[in-house]
Order: structure tokens, then C-alpha cells, then sequence
């Protein structure tokens, strides 16, 4: 690990009323000590751990900013190394300036990700905290902001660490009763250490299976909104964002492209796009839009079909049907507060999808529609004080490989296979359950996860 001091912007790069500028390092205290002055005089390498101190940063003669500075030694820190924080004035330029000073009298800018990493590796977190930060940072639900939490509390990495214990308890026996078997009797051995390996496949088994909605939880679910023309798709998607987003008119065929915005609803993340109505049409620029709409929605996680009930259904209704087969979708029965010309129980049948009646215009059903969504797509109630969802695909695959390992021990005991099998494939899901957590873990790794955060984390 590089022992130099670095030093970056931990606010965000915008006009603010505060900035921070984030050092850390051998030498934050010396750095900090050359530029920053009090009317007191005060040293601020001589002052306690965690306070704060109010002055002025100079650049020699020059006064840089009227500054409030933290002040955290070693290892008490988010880092591990003496931290210095400048709270200063929220101006680009002025954060710009004050970080400029620092770098000037001797810190180097930080890569991206580098206070996280410097944490990892001066062991203040372990690398599934680590991703958990980046999670929390860049959290767009109360389910995503609620689930990273909790696994930078730990939850996850304890887990892991019990399955690990147990394992190398097993592979501690064996090893041992293989060295001296004249004072360590393992018969009978083999079943009980099958029914270890069950319990240990059933915690990974569900964890693994928590990914399904740890995935919807952190990346949203890509969402499709197909209908006719003048179904209500764009101003559903301008209800769900609260702002009109897209043009409504009364005119057909309005939308050509297509309009991608997130939103949360009930708690999740949806990627949602408002698509061109689907149409025979002979206007090129209009078929263009339709094609795009039939090709997003083949790629979509979840359709949502807007029909317009007061009018009967058509050629191009059984179109979009067909788009629906093999698909999570949800109808929605449009402008039900006219005369309606389509039952619930007539789309149901050529569908098989939910069906509920809203009006867009006046905003009647949207909250049925969510909870609707959530019913899809959550599996059971989410209890973020007991329940630990993956979220991160690269611990879902070392937890496949965890399995896949567990998995050939059971076949190793039901094929009587010699002990020393079993310690193989234990070993292996050992170093694969490592992996998770970063106690085993290749430098090349370590630099691909951090180089993702941000500049000042």
C-alpha cells in the first residue's frame, strides 16, 4: 500500500454552503499544520483526537478561506491514518482552491476510491463493507438504501465468517485424525459431517436465492410501457415522475423515440420506458419508434401495457399480447372513469397477466399498481433486521462456487470416498466464502472494486 498522503474533495462537485476537503497520511498533520492559522495560534497536531477547530487557511501570505477544521489521529479514523477534514465555503472554486493548497504543501490527489481502500487494507472494514459504502452511496430506494446499510453494519460479513468457522472446524478434525489416527476415532465421522454440510447448503442455498431480489433491490427492474397510441403511456410515466416529463397531446403517435427515467414506487427502483405506441403505421420515422418499443420490450424485466378501455380492441392490441408471452407484465385498464369498452376478466383471458382498472388523468389506481409490483417481484416480506440480501453478483458467483464445492463433499460421502476428499472441496469452499469478505483476494481485484468509487470516498 503506498504510505504517502493523499487528499481529494469528499463533497459533491456543485455550488454547496459547505465543502470538504479530506486528507489522510503521515503527514496530514504537517500539511495541515503549514496552512492553517488561529487568532489562539493553536497547533493543530497538538490538539485532541475528533474535535474541531475554527481559522483560516493561507497559502503563504494569503488567505484562502475562512475554514472549520476536524482533527482525527490514527487508528481511530475512517482510514486507519491521521484524517484531517476543512470544512469550508461550498463554492467550486473556492473547495477547488483550498484543495489546491493542500496538494500544493505536500499531499497527492487521491485516486478514486483510495480513503476506502486504504480502510480495506489497514483492516477498518472488510471488502463486502467496503462495497456495501458504494451501495449506500448510490442507493436510489428505501429497499436499496435499507439493505446496504445493514450489510455496512456487517451482517453479511458475519455470516460469512460463521459459515467459515464451521468449515474449518471439519477440515481441523480431519486433518488431525489423519496425522494421529491411533487417539482420534473417526468412525461414524462421515454422517455426521453430512449433516454438517446440509446446514451449511441450506444457508447458502438461501442466500443465494436472495439475489433474485437483492438484484431488483440495488438495479431497479427495466421497465417497458407499451399501449396504442393515446393509450395514457406518457402520462403515466409523467404521474409516476411527478413533472410532465413527456409530451401529451391529443395528436397520435406523438412519442417516436424512446424515454428512459427512473422512479421509485412502493419502495422499489423502476427503470422505466415510455415507448412509441404500437401501430401499423406508413409514417418511416413512426415504424422506426415501433420497432424500437417491440425490441425493449423483448429485453424488458417487466411490461406494463396501457390500454385505453373505452375503446374496443384491435389488430394492434393482439400485437402487443404477443409481446407479453413468458413475461412478468401488469395491464393497466386506462381512463376507466368512461364508458368502458373491455372487462377486466377480456384481458385477463388474453394475457394471463394482473389486470386493474386506473385512470391516469385523474390519478386513481397508482397505488394499487405498486402494490401490485411489489407482489411481483418481491418474494415475502422484507425484514432488514434479520434478513441478508445479496446484492452484488460477484458474491452471488463465489457463493455458487461455495455450493458447488459443499456440494461435492456430500458426493465424495455418499461415494465413501476417503476423508482426505472431504478436506479438498472444504478447502475450496473456504477460499471461495474468503473471497466475499477480501481475506483472500488478489491485488488486481482490490484496484478494480475501489477504481468504481468516487474521488473524495
Amino acid at each position: 500500500m503506498s504510505v504517502d498522503t493523499i487528499a481529494a474533495i469528499a463533497t459533491g462537485m456543485t455550488n454547496s454552503g459547505i465543502g470538504i476537503v479530506r486528507i489522510s497520511g503521515e503527514e496530514s498533520f504537517t500539511i495541515i499544520d503549514k496552512i492553517y492559522h488561529s487568532k489562539s495560534g493553536k497547533v493543530l497536531s497538538q490538539m485532541m483526537s475528533h474535535t474541531i477547530h475554527y481559522g483560516h487557511i493561507y497559502d503563504g501570505e494569503q488567505l484562502v478561506d475562512e475554514v472549520m477544521v476536524s482533527v482525527m489521529h490514527a487508528p481511530h479514523t475512517y482510514t486507519g491514518e491521521d484524517t484531517v477534514e476543512i470544512n469550508c465555503h461550498g463554492g467550486l472554486y473556492i473547495v477547488q482552491k483550498v484543495l489546491d493548497t493542500v496538494l500544493k504543501y505536500g499531499a497527492r490527489m487521491a485516486e478514486p476510491g483510495e480513503f476506502s481502500k486504504r480502510a480495506f487494507l489497514n483492516g477498518k472494514m472488510d471488502l463486502s463493507k467496503a462495497e456495501a459504502v458504494m451501495d449506500l452511496i448510490h442507493a436510489k430506494s428505501e429497499y436499496a438504501y435499507q439493505n446496504s446499510l445493514h450489510q455496512l453494519q456487517g451482517n453479511l460479513r458475519e455470516k460469512i465468517k460463521t459459515c467459515k468457522e464451521k468449515i474449518i472446524y471439519e477440515i481441523a478434525f480431519i486433518e488431525s485424525a489423519l496425522d494421529d489416527p491411533e487417539h482420534i476415532d473417526i468412525t461414524g465421522y462421515s454422517e455426521r459431517l453430512q449433516e454438517k454440510v446440509k446446514e451449511l447448503q441450506m444457508e447458502l442455498t438461501r442466500l443465494i436465492a436472495s439475489f433474485q431480489n437483492g438484484k431488483i433491490i440495488k438495479e431497479g427492474i427495466k421497465t417497458v410501457i407499451l399501449g396504442k397510441p393515446n393509450a395514457g403511456k406518457s402520462s403515466l410515466l409523467n404521474v409516476l415522475l411527478g413533472e410532465e416529463r413527456a409530451i401529451v397531446t391529443d395528436v397520435e403517435g406523438t412519442t417516436r423515440d424512446v424515454l428512459e427515467e427512473s422512479v421509485t414506487l412502493g419502495g422499489i427502483k423502476l427503470v422505466i420506458m415510455d415507448t412509441a405506441g404500437i401501430r401499423h403505421t406508413e409514417d418511416v420515422v413512426e415504424k422506426i419508434g415501433v420497432e424500437k418499443a417491440k425490441e425493449y420490450a423483448r429485453e424488458a424485466d417487466f411490461i406494463i401495457y396501457v390500454v385505453d378501455a373505452s375503446k374496443p380492441l384491435d389488430d394492434n392490441d393482439s400485437q402487443i399480447c404477443r409481446l407479453l408471452h413468458n413475461k412478468k407484465s401488469l395491464v393497466l385498464l386506462n381512463k376507466s372513469d368512461l364508458q368502458p369498452m373491455i372487462t377486466k376478466e377480456e384481458m385477463t383471458g388474453k394475457t394471463g397477466s394482473e389486470v386493474i382498472s386506473v385512470s391516469v388523468k385523474e390519478r386513481q389506481g397508482i397505488e394499487e399498481m405498486a402494490e401490485k409490483i411489489q407482489d411481483m417481484f418481491l418474494k415475502g416480506e422484507i425484514n432488514f433486521n434479520e434478513d441478508i440480501m445479496i446484492t452484488n453478483l460477484r458474491h452471488k458467483n463465489l457463493l455458487d462456487s461455495a455450493l458447488e464445492s459443499l456440494n461435492q463433499v456430500q458426493q465424495s460421502i455418499e461415494n465413501q470416498m476417503p476423508e482426505d476428499f472431504y478436506s479438498i472441496d472444504l478447502m475450496s469452499a473456504y477460499a471461495s466464502l474468503g473471497y466475499i469478505i477480501g481475506e483472500e483476494v488478489e491485488d488486481d481485484l482490490v484496484e478494480e472494486i475501489f477504481h468504481k468509487f468516487c474521488m473524495g470516498k
